[in-house]
């Protein structure tokens, strides 16, 4: 077997239909845009529909094939009509790629509030989707994937999971929730359905998206001092490019990794693995 040949074989997702929720942010565009170009059929869910159709038309312009639909993970109906037009037009999902999450203001202190001034109803929210808009697009995807004979499920965590941030209460503990929901799913599913069901995650570092560009880059594209603070942290001395989390997504939906289940992956540029010292 080719080189060519041989990473068609394991990396290739011809033939296979992904959805990717949270489509329409960078790293979830970048992730749709990932899974396109190794060949499969990509649902951009998001509920800016026009950001979607963006993403969808750059993925066709590149010889791919994709499908905008608006939807939101905090709404089970938006979902479930998005399953059955994806069904519809392409007859099966294998991928479902849980990207779409996000740090809400309220669920975070700003530097001049104290801990007691924490929002208990944006914390909520905050766990409304991250976590359980994971959950409820697992529930509402999780059977059209084994009705096609399997495939994969990769949610998205955070640094925040593992290492508190400062500020960042209700994001982290979702993720960090969200981390053991992958574990749990990824047992639970392997096991009733013989192993044909994946579940993975990754755990991106730190990357310049839209929600974080304040607070990582000044208005000339310098770092702030969070921003250092974070290089400072990072081994490879540099913020990440969205690019590099849709290839460990890629890696994760293809044969490659058919024997990686309930894992989470740091794409983060050895983050996670420097003690500070």
């Amino acid at each position: 077997m080719g080189c060519v040949d041989y990473l068609s074989s394991c990396f290739g997702l011809e033939g296979k239909v992904a959805v990717v929720t949270g489509g329409t942010g960078v790293l979830g565009g970048a992730m749709a845009r990932a899974l396109a170009g190794a060949g499969a059929r990509v649902a951009v869910l998001g509920r800016r529909l026009w950001t979607g159709e963006e993403v969808a038309a750059g993925i066709e312009a590149a010889g791919g094939c994709a499908l905008a639909l608006a939807a939101d993970v905090t709404d089970w109906s938006s979902l479930e009509a998005a399953r059955e037009t994806v069904v519809a037009r392409w007859g099966a999902v294998h991928l479902l790629i849980n990207a779409a999450g996000g740090n809400l203001p309220g669920g975070s202190l700003e530097p001049d509030q104290d801990l007691f001034d924490l929002s208990l109803e944006a914390f909520r929210a905050a766990l409304e989707l991250n976590l359980l808009g994971a959950l409820r697009s697992t529930l509402l995807f999780g059977p059209a994937i084994a009705d096609a004979g399997g495939g994969a499920v990769v949610n998205v965590s955070s640094m925040a999971a593992d290492r508190p941030l400062t500020r960042v209460a209700g994001y982290g503990a979702a993720k960090a929730a969200l981390e053991n929901l992958t574990r749990w799913l990824a047992v639970e599913l392997g096991r009733r359905h013989d192993g044909r069901i994946r579940v993975n995650a990754v755990a991106p570092g730190f990357f310049v998206g839209n929600q974080n560009r304040g607070l990582l880059v000044g208005p000339d594209g310098s770092p702030t001092e969070r921003g250092r603070a974070v290089l400072a942290h990072t081994p490879v001395g540099r913020f990440g490019e969205p690019d590099e989390i849709g290839a460990a997504v890629v890696w994760l939906c293809s044969r490659g990794a058919s024997f990686v289940n309930g894992a989470v992956v740091p794409v983060d540029g050895g983050y996670s693995a420097f003690g500070g010292v």
